[in-house]
């Protein structure tokens, strides 16, 4: 028996080493090619998505760093706007202050020459008065009427003296 049991296992041993061989061979023949396309279409996908995923990367970069570079430019023209912005803020306020400052000059101008003109207008009333003051006065103190020629010197004498004064 125990060579019975031998020659069955050595007769099993040989039927599927020739079943894995044949099977091998089988295998060759009709599905390695078909296997190995579907490795390689694997293998090429898995390629095209690395590719992919570089150029996406490369692409979110690139645009990371126009974004960086607008963002920068943006913030520089923020700034030059700000700029523009207090120096046209300054100049106006120099324009006013200026404008105000001639303004304030003309008005003091304008009241120092009304206040000469009332002068002369007070000083011509006063003249009148004084004068006609004067002619009753000296009248009364010389009992006597003046000529016109008279009066007229003895009122230029008394307002150049009122003058002075």
């Amino acid at each position: 028996m125990s060579t019975l049991i031998n020659s069955t296992s050595l007769g099993n041993i040989i039927i599927v080493t020739g079943s894995f061989l044949l099977l091998l061979v089988l295998v060759k023949l009709f599905a390695w090619d078909q296997i190995t396309g579907i490795f390689k279409a694997r293998e090429e996908k898995i390629a095209n998505d690395i590719d992919d995923a570089k150029a996406a990367r490369e692409e979110a970069e690139d645009l990371a760093a126009k974004r960086q570079t607008e963002l920068a430019g943006a913030r520089l023209e923020a700034t030059q706007i700000i700029d523009d912005a207090k120096e046209t803020g300054k100049n106006q306020e120099a324009k006013i202050v200026a404008q105000a400052h001639e303004e304030a000059k003309r008005l003091k101008e304008k009241a120092n020459q009304d206040i000469a003109l009332s002068k002369v207008e007070a000083l011509s009333s006063v003249k009148g008065d004084v004068a006609d003051l004067t002619v009753m006065l000296a009248e009364k103190i010389m009992a006597t009427t003046l000529d016109k020629e008279a009066q007229s010197d003895l009122i230029d004498s008394y307002l150049d003296k009122l003058g002075d004064a």
